[in-house]
This record gives C-alpha cells, sequence and structure tokens, in this order.
C-alpha cells in the first residue's frame, strides 16, 4: 500500500513536516511530483474548479503553470486534528502579458490513514501588484 510520511494522527511537529513537504513540491512545479502526495480519488476544489482523481491534478497543475509564470509559494500552518490540517498560503506568480500578481488563500486538507490528501479546499484571491512590490524573488 502507497504510504506518505509523515501519517495521521499528526502532532504540531508533524503537520509542520507535511505543510514543508507539500510547499516544496508545489514550489517545483513538477505536476506528477505533486500528484503523488494525493490519494488516486482526491477530490480537490481550488477557486471555483472541482478536481477530481491523479489525472485531472496532473492536467490541472500543468494548465496553471503554463498560465501562473515565476511562480513562488509560502504556506504556513493554521491548525490541525488528527487527519486534518489548515493552512494559509500566498504566492506569487507573472501572467503571460508580464502583469504580477500574489494570492492570498486558505486551504483544508483531510489525509487518509496512508498519508495521502483525500481532500483539499482552497478558497483563493488574487491582488495585482507591480514588480517593485514583489515579496518572493
Amino acid at each position: 500500500m502507497e504510504k506518505k510520511y509523515p501519517l495521521p494522527p499528526f502532532t504540531l511537529e508533524t503537520a509542520l513536516e507535511k505543510i514543508q513537504l507539500a510547499e516544496d513540491a508545489w514550489n517545483s512545479q513538477d505536476p506528477e511530483r505533486v500528484s503523488k502526495a494525493y490519494t488516486i480519488n482526491s477530490e480537490w476544489r481550488n477557486r471555483s474548479e472541482f478536481v477530481n482523481g491523479r489525472d485531472e491534478i496532473i492536467a490541472f497543475l500543468t494548465g496553471k503553470w503554463q498560465r501562473e509564470l515565476n511562480y513562488k509559494l509560502r504556506k504556513e500552518y493554521w491548525a490541525h486534528t488528527d487527519n486534518r490540517i489548515a493552512v494559509r498560503f500566498v504566492y506569487e506568480y507573472q501572467n503571460e502579458q508580464g502583469k504580477w500578481f500574489r494570492a492570498y488563500g486558505n486551504e483544508n486538507w483531510e489525509f487518509d490513514e496512508n498519508g495521502l490528501m483525500a481532500r483539499r479546499f482552497a478558497s483563493i484571491n488574487d491582488l495585482e501588484i507591480e514588480e517593485k512590490d514583489r515579496e518572493f524573488k
């Protein structure tokens, strides 16, 4: 059986580790690598899009990183329970027209017993910024 450590139930230490692993994977901008943290039939809500399963995750992330250039993300612990973690995040990206944006949001994650994320719900807001105001360079 496929496992992704650390496994639930989470402690503060293992929740922080799980968050850092997720941040590192997303910053790799490798859809295949990111998808391996999720169950085969993982359910997502990302803004107003619903994504189900690894194949859709890979397709979604491939498109995302084709549109969101120079992507850089930071995740921050918010709360956790036995098999759930809540994070807040901020990321910056440049669109194809060269404009910069900062996206803010919250994610709620639910993990199965093997440490794979079964559910991910993301609420995200974008703010156009000037290049001089970027925080992640």
